[in-house]
This record gives C-alpha cells, sequence and structure tokens, in this order.
C-alpha cells in the first residue's frame, strides 16, 4: 500500500509542469487571435469612415422689404341700434327671421293695439267736442260784437264772449295734441328697424309685458363694419399727424392700406383704412382705440369676431434675407452657420431685425450671396465639412403647420 502511495505521488509531480505548459501555450493563442481582430478591426473603421451629412443651403438674398405691423382688435357693427318698444303691452307677433337682413321700415315686432285703439278713439271724441264748443264761442262773439256797438248788451258779455272763444280754441288745440299722441302710442305697438342691418336674436317672446325698458333685439349695420384696435401711446404719437389728417377729412398721402386676419388665418379680401382716434388714452393700458372700416359685401363678418389688423409702416432699403428656421436662437443670441466655398462650416453670431413673413431680416453678420444651412442646422458644427443641397422654401399647401 505504501509503495502505491509513491508511485501515485511520483507520477502527479511529473504530470503537473506538462500541464502548465499547455495552458500557456492556450493563453498565448488567444491573445494573438485578440490582438489581430482588433488590428482588423482598426482597418475596417478607417475604410468605413461616415460620409459629409447633407443638409439644405441657401443664399442670402438682398432685397427692399416692407415692414409690417400688426395689432389685435375685434369687430364691431357701424350703428348697433338696440330696439326698444315705446309703449307697453304684451307681445303679439314677431314678424322677421333672426339673423337675417332687414331694411329700415321693416316691421319687427308687434304689441296687441286694442288699448292704445281705444286711446286713440277717446282722444278723437274728446277733440270733437271741443272744436263744437269752439264754433258756438265763435259765433256767439261774432253776434255779440255788433249788439255791444249798438248798446244792446253790456261790453262785459261781449268780453266773456271774446275770452270763452279763446278758452275753446286752446281746448281745440289740446284735444288735437291728444289725438296725435294717441296715433303715435297705436304707431308704436308696431316696432320697426330704424336702419338697414342684421337683426339679432330676439330677447322677447310671444306674450310677454313688454316695457319701454325692454331690450327686444338688435339691429347692426355691417357694411362697412367697424374695427376697434388699440395701439400703444407711443405708436398713437408716431402717427398722429396722418391720424389728425385723417379726423379733418383729409387724405394723408403716407396712409396706407390696411389688412384684415382673421381667426383662421385667413387674409380678408377687402383693404380698410384708418377713420378716428379715440377721443383719450386709457390709462389702465397705456393704449388708444383707432377706428377704421372694411367693406363687408354679404355681410361675411359679424360683430364681436377676432380681428387682426396689419399695416406696413416702413420699407426696409437693401435689406438682408435669410429664413427664419436658418437662424437658431440661442439665450440672448442669434446664431447662423455658414458654408463657405470648400463646403466647410462656420457657425457665428447675427443681429436680427423685424421679420418679413417668413424670413429674418439680418442686419450684421452677413454678406449678400453667403450660403446658409436653412435645413439640418442641428447636425452641424464649426469646421464640419457638408453636403451642400439647395433648399426651396415650402409653399403655403405643404408648408408645416405653424411656419
Amino acid at each position: 500500500m505504501t509503495n502505491k502511495l509513491m508511485r501515485r505521488t511520483e507520477f502527479d509531480s511529473m504530470v503537473e509542469p506538462a500541464g502548465r505548459r499547455c495552458m500557456s501555450g492556450a493563453t498565448a493563442l488567444t491573445l494573438g487571435l485578440m490582438v489581430w481582430l482588433c488590428a482588423a478591426c482598426g482597418k475596417k473603421v478607417e475604410q468605413a469612415a461616415p460620409p459629409p451629412p447633407d443638409v439644405l443651403v441657401t443664399e442670402v438674398v438682398q432685397k427692399d422689404v416692407p415692414i409690417y405691423s400688426e395689432w389685435i382688435g375685434t369687430t364691431e357693427g357701424k350703428i348697433n341700434a338696440q330696439i326698444r318698444a315705446r309703449v307697453q303691452g304684451y307681445l303679439q307677433l314677431q314678424d322677421y327671421r333672426e339673423g337675417s337682413l332687414v331694411h329700415a321700415g321693416d316691421l319687427l315686432f308687434k304689441i296687441d293695439p286694442r288699448t292704445y285703439q281705444a286711446a286713440l278713439d277717446e282722444a278723437k271724441g274728446q277733440l270733437g267736442r271741443a272744436e263744437a264748443a269752439l264754433t258756438k264761442s265763435q259765433q256767439d262773439v261774432a253776434r255779440y260784437t255788433p249788439l255791444a256797438k249798438e248798446g244792446a248788451i253790456s261790453q262785459q258779455e261781449l268780453d266773456n264772449a271774446i275770452q270763452a272763444n279763446r278758452a275753446n280754441t286752446a281746448q281745440v288745440e289740446a284735444a288735437r295734441a291728444n289725438v296725435e299722441q294717441a296715433k303715435l302710442n297705436l304707431q308704436w305697438t308696431e316696432v320697426r328697424s330704424p336702419i338697414d342691418g342684421i337683426a339679432g336674436i330676439a330677447q322677447a317672446q310671444i306674450g310677454d309685458l313688454i316695457q319701454p325698458t325692454t331690450l327686444m333685439t338688435t339691429v347692426s349695420q355691417l357694411d362697412p363694419i367697424k374695427v376697434n384696435v388699440p395701439i400703444s401711446e407711443q405708436q398713437y404719437l408716431k402717427f398722429a399727424r396722418q391720424l389728425e389728417q385723417v379726423s379733418e377729412g383729409q387724405q394723408s398721402k403716407d396712409q396706407r392700406p390696411l389688412e384684415l386676419i382673421l381667426a383662421d388665418g385667413s387674409v380678408f379680401p377687402h383693404e380698410g383704412r384708418v377713420a378716428l382716434a379715440d377721443r383719450q388714452v386709457d390709462v389702465r393700458t397705456g393704449t388708444i382705440t383707432i377706428v377704421s372700416y372694411f367693406p363687408n359685401p354679404g355681410n361675411i363678418l359679424r360683430p364681436g369676431q377676432f380681428a387682426k389688423v396689419r399695416a406696413v409702416i416702413d420699407v426696409s432699403k437693401g435689406a438682408l434675407l435669410v429664413p427664419q428656421r436658418a437662424v437658431l436662437q440661442q439665450q440672448a443670441q442669434y446664431l447662423v452657420a455658414v458654408v463657405g466655398p470648400d463646403n466647410k462650416v462656420d457657425i457665428h453670431p447675427v443681429t436680427v431685425g423685424e421679420r418679413a413673413g417668413s424670413d429674418w431680416i439680418v442686419t450684421e453678420g452677413l454678406k449678400p450671396g453667403e450660403r446658409v444651412v436653412a435645413e439640418g442646422l442641428q447636425k452641424v458644427q464649426s469646421g464640419m465639412m457638408v453636403n451642400p443641397n439647395p433648399f426651396t422654401e415650402p409653399t403655403p399647401a405643404t408648408a408645416e403647420p405653424g411656419a
């Protein structure tokens, strides 16, 4: 047993060095393969360098640009007639279609006329009695005058007849006035439109007891339509002279037509004109209301609509233009990416002015004819090579929402 253990120990001592030699060889082989693979990958990376990114570029354009200013206002009828009854009574009839065009004199409502017809008949009866009394007193004066001259009656009797005739004359005039008032009351039971315009929704219903203070409906004259726009005090002072000429009925040579932009973004097809300025500045907001009128055939615009009024206030001569999407704003700085003749990008700051449609007016930092990146600005850095392609401004039909 002892001999077997001794032979096993000698065998293990002989095998262990050989095993270590085998493991060292395998490790060396693995490391060699890894080094070779890394070298091969490096060569492939060098061979597959990415191409320059594609960007869309446009040239800086120089031209005269009109400068627009916009103000937010609301539409209002040129005349807004509040229809109220002049007499009291129960509403008997509504004789118009709500929201439709009515003309001056058209019947809108009718109040029960029977009470006022009876009052007119009574007034006519009183007038008849007064006229009869006047006729008798006139006859008395005519008969007493020669008798008084002959002494057949006293002068006192003649004077009494003359005074009675004068009193009866006054009674007749008062009775005639009562008849005219009764006629007016009867006429006012028919509530008619005072102007041509669009009649609103009826506020009174058939059977209601109508009072002279009851608002029954409103009729608005909409052609032309009034647009009220509040502007700042500074802007008012800038255009005060032109507004003064307009208020005096003079046509200023510097006055430009107004454009109206509706709530859906469309431009109203008819141009407007400034009519007048309000009498005072609102101390709460520091603005003054400017009234302008726009032709409104077909009464398309209605009172209370949102209205954005736009007008040309100046012309920038020889302005440099770039698309708004070509300008990157970072905090208080505006940046553009200029592509040089060697297709290398240079990002540098610029100074921008007013907006002109979908473009910026650049006052400093660019030259006419330079190429700027209009699409793909987020992919470039200064010193990077790019593959420039011409940029085409999208048409309104294909433009992105809010562009």
